[in-house]
């Protein structure tokens, strides 16, 4: 089977024996809103906010995000399969900053994985996944620690963080944000931290 994503260069590429090659690529709004429109539109994925949006207004938002310099999408691709849309964005530049401490060297980061595939889940998959994700955010882009602020709700990511290691943080109230081309409502959250120091020691 051919790779339809192929001809695109990645910011990161790593090869895990017994799992495949995964690429990190950056989101291109209007070739990947199909897919990513899939993912965001079911009821798993409701903490997204995204789940009422047609695939043109997805496409919108991810064209808004590529024009920043301080937020960046990406989709992760496994031996030419899509597997989770990845957002990295500078922690001091994000609402988040008025809820902790940011620390220099600091990186934020949402993840929403791709849904199961016919066979269902496969233990260990993700946390695979997320140690390559982990290696570009952390050493590829040389930071010294990531922060996530799941949805209080959201209990299958804050213990499937937890469960990768990250320690947990606060339950903070993320402030609302009215922008123009951007709205956000107010989102009850619970950080967790990873230290680079734990996931690649030495």
């Amino acid at each position: 089977m051919s790779d339809p994503y192929a001809s695109r260069t990645p910011v990161h590429e790593q090869v895990v024996d017994g799992f495949g090659t995964v690429r990190v690529l950056p989101l291109d709004p209007g070739a990947d809103a199909a897919v990513i429109h899939r993912w965001v539109r079911e009821k798993r994925a409701a903490f997204w906010g995204m789940t009422e949006l047609t695939e043109q207004q997805v496409a919108a938002v991810y064209a808004h995000m590529a024009a920043l310099d301080t937020h960046h999408a990406h989709l992760v691709v496994r031996d030419g399969e899509p597997v989770a849309l990845l957002q990295t964005y500078e922690p001091e530049a994000d609402r988040v900053s008025e809820c902790y401490d940011v620390r220099p060297g600091d990186i934020g980061v949402h993840l929403l994985l791709a849904p199961a595939g016919p066979g269902g889940g496969q233990p260990g998959w993700t946390a695979r996944l997320v140690a390559v994700i982990a290696a570009y955010v952390l050493l590829g882009l040389d930071r010294r620690r990531v922060v996530v602020d799941p949805d209080v709700r959201n209990e299958k990511a804050i213990a499937r963080f937890l469960g990768l290691g990250f320690d947990p943080g606060p339950v903070v109230v993320l402030p609302e944000i009215d922008l123009p081309d951007v709205y956000l409502p107010e989102k009850k959250a619970q950080l967790a931290f990873l230290d680079r120091e734990l996931m690649f020691p030495g």
